[in-house]
C-alpha cells in the first residue's frame, strides 16, 4: 500500500527534503504499524529538514520526533488493531523513521496509549518539547 511520507536525503549539496509516495514494504522495522493521524512540527524537525543541525543519523529518513495515530497492524500482543497510541522519542525522526508520515512502523515497546479523553489531535497539540 502506497502512503505519502516527507524523505530527508542525504547529496554531495546537502540534506534535500521531498514529499514522496512510498511503500509499506519500504517501512523499517518493528512489531506495529501505525495510521498517523498528527505529527507536531519541532524545532528538531525543522532542523532535521533544512540540515542545519546533524538531527538525522540515517538517511534515507522520515523526520519528526512524535505521532499519533491508530494501529493498523500488530505482531505484539500488547496492542489490536483500531488502539489509539502516541510515540515520541526513540530515536525517530533521527535513527528510525519517524511521524511526518501516513504510516509508520515501531517498536510496540515505544508505544504510549492514547487515554480515552483526549484526542490524537489534543496529544499532539501538548507537544513533544
Amino acid at each position: 500500500m502506497m502512503f505519502s511520507a516527507i524523505s530527508i536525503a542525504k547529496a554531495d549539496a546537502g540534506y534535500q527534503a521531498t514529499l514522496r509516495e512510498l511503500d509499506d514494504s519500504e517501512l523499517p522495522d518493528g512489531d506495529v504499524t501505525v495510521r498517523v493521524s498528527y505529527s507536531g512540527l519541532n524545532y528538531k524537525d525543522a532542523l532535521a529538514i533544512t540540515g542545519k543541525a546533524p538531527v538525522v543519523r540515517r538517511f534515507p529518513m522520515v523526520p519528526g520526533i512524535d505521532l499519533a495515530g491508530v494501529v493498523e497492524h500488530s505482531d505484539s500482543p500488547s496492542y489490536a488493531p483500531g488502539d489509539r497510541v502516541l510515540v515520541n522519542g526513540w530515536g525517530i525522526g533521527e535513527t528510525h523513521w519517524g511521524g511526518l508520515a501516513q504510516r509508520a512502523r515501531v517498536s510496540a515497546d515505544w508505544l504510549v496509549p492514547v487515554p480515552d479523553a483526549i484526542s490524537e489531535r489534543q496529544a499532539m497539540s501538548i507537544g513533544t518539547a
